[in-house]
């Protein structure tokens, strides 16, 4: 699913704008917000939630997927990421090979409080990404 319908697109815009409003970003003072939308037409949100212990700290685009995949839902067609900056950011690295395990042909799109959001093909963000041959799931 490469393509979004108008209104997909802009349910999944909205969610992560509103996501971001959980953001618990203290140390780093740059709230984000993410919305996945799953190939069932599901969106599910996620925060960035910061810690003390820095290493600990999770993004938002992690914590939209995870909470996704806890749900269930294991293929992932879109990702919005909202912040409130007046240029759009992209996916850390982190979040880029977490999301390859779930979304090798996933549309980015990068929202800002600026005009022009920026989108990508999560293949564009990780062209080599590291892949391991995955162990089947049981009862598949």
């Amino acid at each position: 699913m490469n393509h979004l319908q108008p209104n997909q697109r802009q349910a999944l815009e909205d969610a992560a704008r509103q996501a971001c409003a959980h953001a618990y970003a203290p140390y780093s003072r740059f709230p984000v917000g993410a919305a996945v939308l799953t190939e069932g037409g599901r969106i599910v949100t996620g925060c960035n939630v910061e810690n003390a212990s820095l290493g600990l700290s999770c993004c938002a685009e992690r914590t939209a997927l995870f909470s996704a995949v806890s749900q269930g839902l294991r293929r992932i067609a879109a990702l919005a990421i909202y912040t409130p900056t007046a240029t759009p950011t992209l996916p850390c690295g982190a979040c880029r090979q977490v999301l390859r395990e779930f979304a090798a042909d996933c549309l980015v799109i990068s929202l800002c409080d600026g005009e022009q959001p920026l989108e990508k093909f999560l293949e564009f963000l990780l062209p080599e990404p590291f892949c391991a041959q995955k162990p089947q799931e049981p009862g598949a």
